[in-house]
């Protein structure tokens, strides 16, 4: 089976040398043809200077030109593999069998339209940025279909496109790739067509890469101005997969629980001033349609999305 790894980057620093290192030896576990793809948003921090691999394709596109869901498709089409792998810039294989884990359900079950691995928190995550990947990837692996969503509600389409792979066929012949004006979630909307279509997605525990952040309050906030966004124009998730605050507030319950028990009574502060934040981003981005364009970009992580 032949592979494709597809990266989008913007002045990735000098770590992106460790990630292309590791994806090259990752690569040494699998049979078929390989290759990587950089769509490079014009970086100018020389950081891919150093590539000279044969196996790594790089191209250019302007910043302006970039979309999450528009620049991904376009990585897709050009790509020779069967099976396509999405890695952001700032994810790391946490060991050199990774990739073999990740695309191993594509491989053996073609009802799979997509997986996505588990991702650790770098080492020098705070408390929130750990915990949050601790929540939402579990170490074990699971399958998820339309079945399930009466159970599991917007947790059926959680997905993450920093470490996921994606049978080529089925993603842009049968569900019409990704989403090219979203101004995040590229990923969660093809997972919500995926399981519509009658496909199923696996969240494979064993395919670990280390990817987190510590955001601040404000950008928290950001965050979920955008999350809301999306939800707001994408209100047909919600409608078929139920409303997203329910995980929300069963993440913060659990998170609350978390800090009393482990003693971090020095974090209740952060917890709620960083929660009422998210929530009112999330709102606000619900209802962006009322706001000027000028305050949205102000607020929003992506502000190039409104130009």
């Amino acid at each position: 089976m032949n592979v494709s790894i597809i990266i989008p980057t913007y002045n990735p620093g000098k770590k992106f040398k460790v990630l292309i290192k590791k994806l090259l030896e990752n690569l040494r576990h699998l049979q078929g043809e390989m290759e990587i793809i950089i769509i490079d948003s014009c970086s100018s921090d020389g950081s891919l200077d150093f590539i000279e691999d044969k196996k790594i394709k790089i191209i250019k596109i302007k910043k302006s030109e970039f979309n999450h869901g528009g620049t991904r498709n376009f990585g897709a089409n050009i790509a020779k593999g069967e099976v396509l792998v999405f890695i952001t810039q700032d994810a790391l294989p946490a060991n050199d069998y990774a990739i073999k884990k990740l695309i191993e359900p594509l491989l053996s079950n073609n009802s799979i339209g997509m997986t996505y691995g588990r991702q650790l928190p770098h080492p020098n995550a705070d408390y929130f940025g750990s915990f949050a990947r601790g929540f939402n990837y579990p170490t074990e692996s699971s399958i998820k279909t339309k079945a399930d969503k009466h159970k599991l509600g917007i947790k059926t389409v959680f997905v993450s496109n920093s470490f996921a792979a994606y049978n080529k066929e089925i993603l842009l012949s049968k569900i019409g790739g990704f989403p090219k004006d979203t101004i995040l979630s590229e990923d969660t909307y093809v997972a919500a067509k995926l399981i519509k279509s009658g496909y199923s997605i696996a969240y494979t525990g064993e395919a670990e890469v280390y990817h987190s952040h510590n955001y601040t309050i404000w950008q928290e906030f950001n965050r979920y101005f955008d999350i809301g966004t999306f939800y707001g124009r994408e209100n047909w998730i919600l409608k078929e997969f139920s409303a997203a605050e329910k995980e929300g507030n069963k993440f913060v319950i659990t998170q609350l629980k978390d800090i009393w028990k482990s003693r971090r009574i020095y974090l209740f502060p952060s917890f709620f001033l960083r929660n009422s934040m998210k929530l009112i981003g999330y709102k606000l981005g619900i209802k962006e349609n009322l706001l000027p364009v000028y305050i949205k970009k102000k607020i929003s992580m992506h502000k190039q999305f409104w130009d």
